[in-house]
């Protein structure tokens, strides 16, 4: 169809678009927030393929950060908060890994991690912020001194200076700007000429994306450039920032895709049971996601009459009547 010469070149398999954007040491931005509208089947075939030393920055990521974190994908990340709402207040094989000394963080408020990601959005340096004075978040940093200056790595945390406008006894904190290699999101739709929308709360996403070197879009569908056009005020990101569309269905599961599907509670309560167990946690990605060979064979595993009761009503946005316990 002519309509869909906007995405030559751009339409994808989440296998072309991970193989070509992802390796092995690159600095990854996931979108969503907590358990809303991870991008989860660029997840987990990211840990089907394993790969490794990823940088992973995120504001405040949940289920995505979890599973790469466990399936042994990150070996630094950059975040101000890690969990899964109540069924995780603070993500489970993110603390494990913490806590073993897998992993090394660099915390920062959410203020900060947005205001990075707005930094490398604007192509300045860094950018000047209020947030942290007078905590530990200024003084404690996750990364050595052996990684300062390379690789993604600022050559510091953050740097405390005076007003330069000379007011007194005024300091303002400096932040390095975020400009990951890829920014990987899912969106609910993208028209046929690469326009993306994203319904509902953004979080970091637009920033995380035009901070990026290469963005990846999963979407719920792929719809005409006409539509998107009808109120053109509600659209996210333009074509000319987008490198790959995926598009996949139930992308976001086992989290929320407003107006499209809520998160699972079933699965989320799984996930909460089993990961706290490594022998457990094996288990699981064995089943779920080594063992997966497609998106589909996910989806029937799921099963119909799950994603059935986690859709959305078209009206609210949620699912109504979701026994969320």
């Amino acid at each position: 169809m002519a309509e869909h010469n906007g995405l030559d070149g751009k339409l994808m398999t989440i296998g072309e678009a991970v193989e070509r954007f992802v390796r092995d040491g690159c600095q990854i931005a996931v979108g969503g927030f907590t358990i809303t509208r991870n991008p989860m089947a660029a997840v987990y075939e990211i840990a089907r393929r394993r790969i490794k030393d990823l940088h992973l920055v995120a504001h405040s990521n949940g289920q995505a950060l979890d599973v790469l974190v466990g399936a042994g994908c990150v070996s630094r990340l950059d975040i101000a908060y890690g969990g899964n709402g109540r069924f995780a207040p603070t993500c489970i094989r993110f603390r494990k890994a913490v806590e073993r000394g897998e992993l090394l963080v660099e915390d920062y408020t959410n203020n900060m991690m947005s205001l990075r990601f707005l930094a490398g959005a604007l192509g300045v340096p860094f950018i000047p912020s209020k947030s942290g004075l007078g905590t530990d978040l200024i003084a404690q940093e996750g990364f050595p001194a052996e990684l300062r200056g390379s690789d993604g790595v600022p050559s510091k945390k953050v740097i405390v200076i005076d007003d330069p406008f000379g007011n007194e006894d005024d300091e303002v904190v400096l932040l390095p700007a975020l400009t990951p290699d890829v920014s990987i999101i899912h969106a609910q739709q993208v028209s046929t000429d690469g326009t993306v929308r994203i319904k509902g709360l953004t979080f970091a996403d637009l920033e995380q994306c035009k901070a990026a070197s290469a963005v990846v879009v999963t979407c719920e569908e792929i719809v005409p450039e006409s539509y998107l056009r009808l109120d053109p005020d509600q659209n996210a990101l333009p074509p000319f920032l987008v490198d790959a569309v995926v598009t996949v269905p139930y992308g976001a599961h086992p989290t929320a895709c407003r107006y499209f599907y809520d998160y699972d509670p079933a699965h989320l309560n799984h996930y909460k049971a089993v990961a706290k167990d490594d022998e457990t946690w094996a288990a699981y990605l064995d089943e779920w996601v080594y063992g997966v060979e497609s998106w589909d064979a996910y989806l029937d595993k799921v099963g119909g009459a799950q994603l059935a009761r986690i859709r959305s009503n078209t009206v609210a946005g949620y699912a109504l009547g979701l026994d969320r316990r």
